[in-house]
This record gives C-alpha cells, structure tokens and sequence, in this order.
C-alpha cells in the first residue's frame, strides 16, 4: 500500500505558480534584486529543526501575537465611534486600537497580488532556486511598503480622529506603530515559512485571533448591566451565574441558553456544531493512483479533497464584501440621502457597531436570527444565493491562478516523472480535468453553505471565523500527525 502527504492548500504554498505562458515578457524580479538585499531576513535553518522545538517557536510566535493585539497604540484617543472595519476583523487578525489595527492586511494583499499577476502572465516566474526567492523577496518588499501605505492611510484618512488635532508629530507616530507593527508580523510570518515554526504566521494569527474570540465570550468575566440587572459577558459564567443566583431555575436556565443580548449557550453548541461538521467533511477525498516511472512497482495516491481550495473562497468573498461595506459606509456617511449611495446601503449604529439596514449591503448580509430569516425571507434567499455562487467561482478562478489547476498538477506531476496508473502520460490533464474543477467548485460551495449555517445558527463570532479557525486547525492536526509518523517528503512509496 502507497501513501503520500495530502495536497497543500493554496494558502499555505507561497510558491509561485506556472503561468503556462511563453517567457516573452520582461524579467522585472531582477529589477527588485538591489532592493531586495537590504530588506531585513530571517536566515534559513542550517539543521533539521526537531519537532518540539519548532512547536516552541510557534508558541514563541503565537505569544508576541497575542500580546500586539493587546497592546494599545500609544496616543490614540479612546473612540466609542463605529469601528468603520469591524466586518474585515476575523479574516485580518486585527484588533481595533491596538499594535495589530492592520493584522495580516499587508501580507495577505501582497500574497495574493503577486500571486495573480504570476498566474496572469503579468510577472514571468520560472521554477528556479533563484527565482523562487526573488518571488519570495518581492512580495516580502511589496507587503513592507504596505504596511507603511496602510498605516499612513490610517491615520490621514481619519480613523484615529482629524490630524489637525492630533497634531503631525503624533499622526507621525501612530502611523509609524502601525507600519512597525506590520513589519513585525511579516518577519513573523517569515520564521515560520523558513522551517522553525509549523505551517505559516498568515494561519496561526488567523486561527488564533478567532479562537481568542470564541474563548472569550465563553467565559468572559466582565459585567455588563443589560437593563434586567448585571450580568457576565462569558456563556458559561453566565449559565452558572444565573443558575445560581435565580430563584427560578428553569426561567434562569432559558435565559442562560436564549439571551439575545449577549453570547448564550444555544451559540456555544451552535459554534461546537459547526466544528464538528467541518472535521467531518475535511476528510472527503478522491485518491487517484500514481506511480514512479523509474522504479517499476512502486505507487502513490494524489489525494483530491473535497475542500481542495481549503478556505481560499471563503477568504476571498469575505474580502469583497468587507471592502464594499467600506465604501458603502464611506458614501453614506458623506451623502446619506443620495439615492444611488441608499441603493449601495443604508447604514445605522446599532450597540457600537454599524449594520446595514437596506440597500445592496443588506442583502449580501446574513441574518442573524431565525426572526430575521422569518420576517425577511427575500433577504435570506438573496443572502444565500450570493454566498455559494461567490464561493463557487472564487474557488474555480483560484485555482487557475495558485499553481493548482490540473495543467499545473500534471506538470507537477511530469516533473517528478509521475504518470496516473493505467492511463498514458498524455491523458493524464484529461483525468485531472475530470476531478479537479469539480471539486473546487463543489467545494467552495460546501464552504459557503457552512458559512451560512453557521450564520443562522448563530454561532459565536461568525460564520467566516469559524471556518478559517476550523480549517486552519485541522491543516495543524495533520501536520502532528505526519510529523508523528515521520513523513518528510512530497511522496512516500512502498513496495
């Protein structure tokens, strides 16, 4: 019996893809080459780095993370204004106020800019050592001068309150936390793409901000008086609080599963439920046979999962819809009663938080209680549609521009001199062509429509979060599993 590691999720390969196009274009990564050498680095491992050590770096990591989203700027005022980005918080791992304002923005815009202009052809890439890291090394510089356009933009645009009355030389130094702050995450990023943490700094910071935000409103110790009297922000604080503290036992133990105003115990199960339905799911696979021209009877498996984009059109359809929040909020504010501005959404600040109430953005937005889906089923359906078909051709043009479409895996394949068992070298795109696209598509609908359960359902945070955090979890969990049993190599064989 044959085994072979599980394809890699586009998300965590930064390789850059085969653009199948003619080398006729200009060469501009030679370009960035002086650029590139004063760029600060973090030097590869001169040893194996052993698997305990590397889960120390990655705690190491995961610490400093935790502590600059935790961290206050330094001369930001307290604002109880809307925070105009609250819906691009899961999928940025950012943190409102703090060292973290921008999260992975920086990096994540520049990976999958530079990956979309080598899959387009824009950018020639060949599969050299050399060129590898000059690919590496301009999207390294490219999200460097991110984080200080970003930061910069921040705080011009308004978000920390006018310049003119923070002054320029405190405008001048928030902005420079903020880029700081961004540089640090890529060198982050970094140590853990160079082999001494596990998996990349993109999907730590992810699962961990979302896990951060289901731990806490599960037991959240802060007070909060909702009119009814104090109670605790946390589920499970709150389900023994009450129970403890209410005469009435049974109307104590409704309000701890069905309280509205806060997180409950219904959204916990709701958020326990929804895990366990993506671990599930994540092990559908079509394993299709491979073997070794060289060596006469030796074969492997290609593993095709279900999820084969993993949470790439769910990254990508959130990133739409955040920025066309943005801008519709960015219209509504300055022209609320303009009525091409009303169509794109109508905004209203509902417990700190802008929601949209009618418009474009409404209906591309997920209702939040089976009230809602009740009252507004036209909005439940519009909602509903959009996210699978989003999801679906997100995932589909993905792949065509990540190096894992089947023209790249069977020229993957070919490079490695693998062919597909019993067919010839020359039908094996055909075979591929056969699963590939299916999957993609099928599976970016599947994550969509997790999403929009985990929407309805209400589960803690939303449903983005979970499925990023879920999704990025289990790539952990098979890392300890391969690490366990030893496997190093792309492919294993046995006799």
């Amino acid at each position: 019996q044959a085994t072979c590691r599980d394809h890699q999720s586009p998300t965590s390969d930064r390789r850059p893809p085969s653009s199948g196009l003619p080398d006729t274009m200009p060469r501009l990564l030679p370009s960035l080459r002086p650029f590139l050498q004063a760029l600060p680095e973090v030097e590869a491992p001169d040893r194996k780095i052993i698997y305990r050590e590397r889960l120390l770096w990655t705690g190491v990591v995961m610490l400093i993370f935790l502590v600059c989203c935790n961290l206050p700027l330094y001369g930001v005022p307290v604002n109880k204004s809307p925070d105009p980005f609250y819906w691009m918080r899961v999928m940025l791992a950012s943190n409102r106020g703090t060292l973290m304002e921008l999260g992975i923005a920086p990096i994540v815009t520049s990976g999958i800019t530079m990956q979309v202009l080598s899959g387009w052809g824009i950018i020639t890439v060949q599969q050299s050592k050399d060129d590898r890291g000059l690919f590496s090394g301009a999207q390294k510089f490219f999200g460097i001068v991110l984080c200080f356009v970003q930061a910069f933009l921040y705080v011009v645009c308004g978000t920390y309150g006018p310049v003119s009355e923070l002054g320029f030389a405190l405008a001048f130094i928030i902005g420079l936390q903020l880029a700081v702050a961004g540089c640090v995450v890529i060198i982050l990023d970094e140590l853990m793409q160079k082999g001494y943490g596990l998996g990349s700094g993109i999907s730590l910071f992810i699962a961990t901000n979302s896990c951060e935000n289901i731990i806490w409103k599960a037991f959240s110790p802060t007070t909060i008086n909702t009119g009814k009297g104090t109670e605790f922000e946390g589920a499970i604080i709150a389900l023994f609080h009450l129970v403890i503290t209410r005469s009435d036992k049974v109307r104590a133990l409704q309000e701890a599963f069905y309280r509205s105003n806060l997180p409950n115990i219904s959204n916990l199960l709701s958020t326990i439920l929804v895990f366990t339905i993506v671990i599930y799911f994540q092990g559908w696979r079509v394993d299709l046979q491979v073997k070794y021209m060289k060596y006469r009877g030796q074969q492997a498996s290609y593993p095709i999962k279900l999820f084969y984009t993993s949470n790439m059109p769910i990254i990508l359809q959130t990133a739409l819809v955040s920025n066309l929040y943005f801008f519709s909020q960015f219209f509504h504010n300055r022209a609320p009663n303009n009525i091409f501005v009303r169509l794109f959404g109508v905004w209203k600040d509902e417990g700190g938080q802008s929601t949209p109430v009618n418009g474009l953005a409404y209906y591309i937005s997920p209702p939040h209680t089976f009230g809602e889906i009740i009252g507004d089923p036209i909005h439940s359906i519009i909602y509903i549609v959009f996210v699978l078909t989003a999801c679906a051709l997100f995932s589909k043009t993905w792949i065509e521009v990540s190096g894992s479409s089947p023209r790249d895996v069977a020229k993957q394949l070919r490079d490695q001199q693998m062919v597909m068992k019993g067919h010839r070298d020359v039908a094996m795109i055909t075979v591929l062509n056969r699963y590939i696209p299916t999957a993609a598509a099928f599976g970016g609908m599947c994550i969509g429509a997790l999403t929009v359960m985990a929407d309805f359902l209400g589960a803690i945070g939303s449903g983005t979060g979970i499925l990023l955090a879920v999704t990025i979890i289990y790539q952990y969990y098979e890392m300890f599993l391969k690490e366990q049993q030893g496997l190093g190599d792309t492919y294993q064989f046995t006799e």
